[in-house]
């Protein structure tokens, strides 16, 4: 496969885009690393009002256990007891159900921040790696087969600017249909750089002198 253009300058610049790409993306997943640490950060109320629930419930509950023991009151105390180590139940299911929306707030914040910038840039980077890519090593196929530039020529012809093709030849076509190799080569030149390939080496024909 063809990852880079064969042209020094053009190859350069693929290699810089892949790295900035990178570190775009690099930069903002700690971006929202970051972002979701400190949103994270916001559940320590939560644990606080969850260890304190706990607190409440295991020392009413412990001092309903001994109030049982107390001759006449002992059972109507207990009762008192476990209704009140109720309330630390209740504050600790308020602080656990506070610290799992703190979490899910701090993933979805943090997802978002990261993948918004990362799949608009990224993705257009890949798009345009790939298609590149893609392109360039199916063109390559074209240029191992055959010295033939016949078809890249006729894509020139096709699709490079009328001013480009007339610096080549005043008629391209007529050149072209003579089998004018010159200006084939110059043709499937103009198109390869364009793909990003080195076209092969046009072969001289040694002229005999009498």
């Amino acid at each position: 496969m063809t990852f880079y253009a064969h042209s020094t300058a053009r190859r350069t610049r693929q290699i810089l885009a892949d790295v900035m790409a990178v570190l775009w993306i690099g930069v903002w997943v700690w971006v929202g690393r970051q972002v979701h640490d400190t949103v994270l950060a916001l559940r320590s109320p939560a644990d606080a009002m969850t260890s304190a629930g706990t607190t409440v419930h295991d020392s009413l509950t412990g001092a309903g256990d001994t109030a049982h023991g107390v001759p006449l009151v002992g059972d109507q105390l207990e009762g008192w007891l476990d209704q009140a180590a109720g309330s630390g139940t209740t504050l600790r299911e308020a602080g656990t159900s506070m610290a799992g929306t703190v979490e899910n707030l701090a993933l979805t914040l943090g997802l978002t921040t990261a993948l918004v910038p990362v799949l608009i840039v990224g993705g257009a980077w890949l798009v345009l790696r790939v298609g590149f890519i893609r392109r360039a090593t199916s063109s390559q196929r074209f240029v191992d087969a055959s010295a033939d530039l016949d078809l890249f020529a006729l894509r020139a012809m096709a699709r490079r600017p009328m001013t480009q093709l007339a610096r080549i030849d005043p008629d391209p076509v007529g050149a072209w249909r003579r089998g004018d190799t010159q200006v084939i080569h110059a043709l499937a030149t103009l198109q390869l750089k364009e793909e990003g390939l080195r076209p092969p080496r046009l072969h001289q024909t040694p002229q005999h002198t009498e």
